[in-house]
């Protein structure tokens, strides 16, 4: 009797435990969530950074070097072709002024002289005392005289000046607009020594003119994108000083070299901007380009988060629901993403339901009495 009840309480315990087992191994048990494919349209973009800028812009610079005397034009105010933006007022140089003076001297000197001597020359061959030859000469070296003396003075005039009375409107004292549009930049001020423009100097910018109606974006973009992108690529520019207001633009200019930039190579692009009337957009003002690199309609498409990578061969798969919490692993082959979903061109159907490996629910435990 005793050795029954040892092997009934012997009994009972083994099945306790077991009941204990299995309850605890039940709490551990665990529901994967599970997510569909789906169709959908994707776009994959890059953007570029830059600025907005005018596609005519000219610095004008002075042909003669001296004094700004009078600038006649504000920043910010719009001029034609030919109009007076600042006069020049010259310093002459020294030296030169000397050299031209004796010039003028020298050319007074000849002159007088051949006008003498053309006087006589002329007088003689009215009677008749020196042939027409002789007499033609000596008119010839009296015009020649009489060209060098004007030629001279008017060098000295423009040493003095920088123009003469000869040259007329086209004093290259008085500084005029080479284009039409809007004084972006007077950098000069009344009084400043300016250097004129030549071979072997820039010269000094009176102003910068620019024609505001034709705008482009200039930007940049990395090598690793710049060979997908094509000439009359539509872009989208948004602007940092005008929010919710986007432009339309179309790709130009792809530069055939890039340059490094923090280790990676960047290739400069160009696109015309289209305008809006209803908003004014100044030179320089910061921008971003949306470009559509890729994109395609209807696909069959899932979340990238979706997506597990085997650790040896790095190759993308997915576990497909084959019943309650039984997943199957399915190799698949990816197309375009934007970051959010992914084109699967082969592995899964749009009827399967795909395991969310990174998120799980605990199975909710019946509440002891």
């Amino acid at each position: 009797m005793k050795r029954t009840l040892i092997f009934s309480i012997i009994g009972i315990a083994f099945i306790a435990v077991m009941i204990m087992f299995f309850k605890n191994n039940s709490k551990s048990a665990i529901n994967y969530e599970v997510d569909k494919p789906l169709k959908t349209n994707i776009v994959r973009k890059t953007v570029a950074t830059g600025k907005v800028i005018p596609l005519e812009e000219v610095e004008v610079k002075p042909q003669i070097s001296g004094i700004v005397d009078k600038i006649f034009v504000i920043e910010g105010s719009f001029v034609k072709k030919g109009d007076l933006i600042a006069a020049i007022r010259v310093v002459p140089n020294v030296q030169s002024l000397n050299s031209a003076s004796g010039r003028v001297k020298n050319a007074t000197i000849q002159f007088n002289n051949a006008k003498v001597l053309f006087e006589r020359n002329k007088s003689l061959f009215e009677k008749g005392v020196i042939s027409k030859q002789e007499f033609e000469a000596s008119q010839l070296s009296f015009n020649s005289a009489r060209q060098d003396l004007s030629n001279s003075q008017n060098d000295l005039e423009i040493i003095k000046k920088g123009s003469s009375a000869e040259m007329g409107t086209t004093a290259n004292t008085n500084i005029r607009a080479t284009i039409s549009g809007t004084v972006l930049e007077i950098p000069i001020k009344e009084g400043i020594q300016v250097i004129e423009s030549n071979t072997f100097n820039a010269g000094t910018t009176i102003a910068t003119i620019a024609d505001m109606t034709k705008m482009i974006f200039e930007g940049k973009v990395d090598e690793s994108e710049v060979g997908k992108l094509v000439k009359d690529t539509e872009l989208q520019i948004s602007l940092g000083a005008i929010e919710k207001k986007k432009f339309s633009a179309k790709l130009n200019f792809i530069a055939p070299k890039g340059t490094e930039e923090g280790g990676a190579v960047q290739f400069k692009i160009k696109a015309d901007v289209t305008l809006d009337k209803n908003y004014f957009i100044r030179a320089g003002y910061s921008a971003n380009a949306d470009i559509i690199l890729e994109q395609k309609e209807s696909v069959l498409a899932i979340k990238e988060s979706l997506l597990q990578f085997d650790k040896k061969t790095e190759k993308p798969y997915v576990e497909v629901k084959k019943g309650d919490n039984v997943f199957e692993r399915r190799d698949v082959e990816l197309g375009i993403s934007d970051g959010v979903n992914v084109e699967i061109i082969k592995g899964i159907t749009l009827k399967d339901e795909i395991k969310i490996w990174n998120k799980t629910v605990a199975k909710k435990e019946e509440k002891e009495g």
